[in-house]
């Protein structure tokens, strides 16, 4: 393994998005808080972004709250010329924002009180890192408009794996660009004309299932909704490509603990299966010591200690020897560590 050089990640002018992305509990937003502060008080104009809906990332930064707008931080080193702003992803005013940003107001309105949309765009599964996505494309819009910012940083929701955060956003895109809302919004159209009867059958076993009002709030949501059904897709398509240009790179964080490392693992190989940038693996926790001393050698130390003293019948060592076995657990620790992360081919920290 070779060393990670973070200040070579983050001072490169070529980078202009980091994705930390991990399972969670193993500091994903630690090291999100962390990055941008340096990255900041080296000169850069960052945003750091977190999708988590938990609050650490203000914790981390010493902000009271954080919403869906960039917040600047205040309390940093910005005599190089950097900045920092932070922000919590909303997934609902976000999806509002590209409602708004992309309908007549007279289709926004419908569309914000159908009951259907509500539902989608608070408690759909997908729907929070849909939005991440789109809200990652505003900010490298907004960057590569006025240049209020450099270096956009991402602390991804603790997801069991990547596929949650690379694939929901294509999942989402599909269901609102889908042929079953358009089947609903207009079944004689197209191949659907063809079902007749078989379609009824189904709507009206749909009927009886979801119930009648149901169907409806999909179906007004649909017809409201269907001149934005393709600019969801594409917008996600040039977000992931931005994802796979030599503008991104991927982090994955993790912690030295077997359960925490197969999970770094899979990220790992489904970054690289996907064709993502991949810098190299955060440890986060790990162990070490000033002491060059084996634990080996730490307990044959501690036992001389204690023969000598039984022997000369000589001053009470127990302290040193106290000492010299809690540094010998602590070797073992390391070493523990050292074991596991050699398993990994990829540049750690």
């Amino acid at each position: 393994m070779t060393d990670l050089d973070v200040a070579g990640a983050i001072n490169d002018p070529q980078t202009r998005i980091i994705i930390c992305c991990g399972s969670g509990g193993v500091g994903k937003t630690t090291t999100s808080a962390a990055l941008a502060v340096r990255a900041a008080e080296s000169g850069r104009r960052v945003v750091v972004l977190t999708i988590d809906p938990a609050r650490r990332l203000a914790q981390s930064l010493g902000v009271e709250q954080l919403d869906n707008t960039p917040r600047p931080v205040r309390g940093i080193d910005t005599s190089s010329g950097g900045s920092l702003d932070a922000m919590m992803l909303d997934k609902k005013r976000t999806f509002d924002e590209v409602v708004a940003d992309h309908a007549t107001p007279e289709k926004a309105e419908a569309i914000f009180a159908n009951p259907f949309y509500q539902a989608l765009s608070t408690s759909f599964a997908g729907t929070q890192e849909y939005m991440a996505m789109e809200k990652l494309g505003q900010l490298s819009a907004q960057a590569d408009a006025d240049g209020r910012w450099d270096l956009i940083i991402v602390d991804t929701p603790p997801s069991r794996s990547a596929l949650d955060f690379l694939d929901a956003p294509e999942h989402l895109a599909s269901l609102l660009d889908g042929k079953f809302l358009r089947l609903l919004l207009n079944p004689s159209r197209g191949p659907f004309r063809l079902m007749g009867v078989g379609f009824n059958l189904v709507y009206s076993a749909m009927e009886k299932i979801l119930g009648a009002q149901v169907i409806t709030d999909v179906k007004t949501f649909a017809a409201a909704f269907e001149t934005l059904f393709g600019g969801f897709r594409a917008r996600a398509a040039k977000t992931l490509a931005l994802l796979e240009s030599d503008r991104t790179t991927f982090l994955v964080v993790a912690t030295p603990e077997p359960d925490a490392l197969r999970e770094a693992s899979f990220f790992v190989d489904r970054l690289t299966e996907s064709g993502l940038p991949l810098s190299g693996l955060v440890v986060n926790r790990t162990h070490g010591s000033e002491l060059e001393i084996s634990a080996e050698r730490a307990l044959a130390l501690a036992e001389d200690l204690e023969s000598a003293a039984e022997r000369t019948n000589g001053g009470d060592h127990q302290a040193e020897i106290a000492a010299l076995r809690r540094h010998a657990d602590r070797m073992r620790l390391v070493e523990r560590e050292h074991r596991l992360l050699a398993r990994f081919s990829l540049v750690t920290t």
